[in-house]
């Protein structure tokens, strides 16, 4: 094993500091002669270099947008729905990303106690999570739909308007009332604080999965290691 990881002397001369200044000078050295060959051309020869460079560029470039625009296949469960097809691209994905950060770092996904936390800023932090998931959609490209599969915005604007939207129109209202009503009393004095609570645990359990669909959109392996704090395998 030892003899296998040995490297070849000549492998560690060219690593040196030295090694690299010198076959950057090279390097350097014979663009510089390919270049000054290239300005003594013309007519025919200077057209025909002129094509291959521009050609290699085009093909470079054709590469390069291949990647980025490269679908990939993803199967998701969405709450509340069926098992779904997505399809993603690398822009697709840094969106997903970007939601499933949003999604594992607020109360949204974070279990909050019976007589612990408050309501309030649990709300405050679903809103939160609202406006960062609709900026973020606005901000991205839309997805390019080619098929019948769902794309990353599908799975954000259902979560939007399937679990923030009714929660939020439901319970921020009914708060902020106890709130003016009765501003010296605690929130642990609200009548509607446990129903509250316990929709509040529906709707994060929900969360809970968007999350890990983000996840999975987003090429995150053991997700819920973030999610939960689980090992993996668990």
């Amino acid at each position: 094993m030892g003899a296998m990881n040995r490297r070849h002397p000549v492998s560690r001369l060219v690593r040196t500091p030295t090694a690299r200044i010198c076959i950057s000078v090279l390097i350097g050295a014979m663009a510089g002669l390919v270049v000054f060959g290239v300005t003594q051309l013309s007519g025919r020869n200077l057209f025909v270099v002129t094509g291959a460079f521009a050609g290699a560029v085009s093909v470079l470039a054709f590469q390069v947008y291949g990647r980025a625009a490269r679908l990939t296949e993803v199967r998701v469960a969405v709450p509340q729905l069926s098992e779904l097809t997505f399809v993603v691209n690398n822009e697709a994905k840094q969106v997903a990303w970007r939601l499933f950060v949003e999604t594992v770092t607020r109360v949204s996904t974070q279990p909050l106690a019976t007589d612990q936390g408050l309501l309030r800023e649990a709300l405050t932090s679903l809103y939160g999570l609202f406006a960062t998931a609709r900026e973020a959609l606005k901000s991205a490209r839309p997805s390019v739909q080619v098929t019948d599969e769902q794309t990353v915005e599908y799975l954000a604007i259902t979560m939007l308007n399937r679990e923030l939207r009714p929660f939020l129109s439901t319970w921020h209202p009914r708060l902020t009332a106890f709130e003016q009503d009765h501003p010296d009393r605690p929130e642990s004095e609200w009548p509607e604080d446990a129903e509250c609570r316990a929709e509040l645990r529906t709707v994060q359990a929900n969360l809970r999965e968007y999350a890990l669909g983000f996840a999975r959109l987003a090429g995150v392996r053991n997700a819920a290691v973030l999610v939960d704090g689980a090992t993996p395998g668990e």
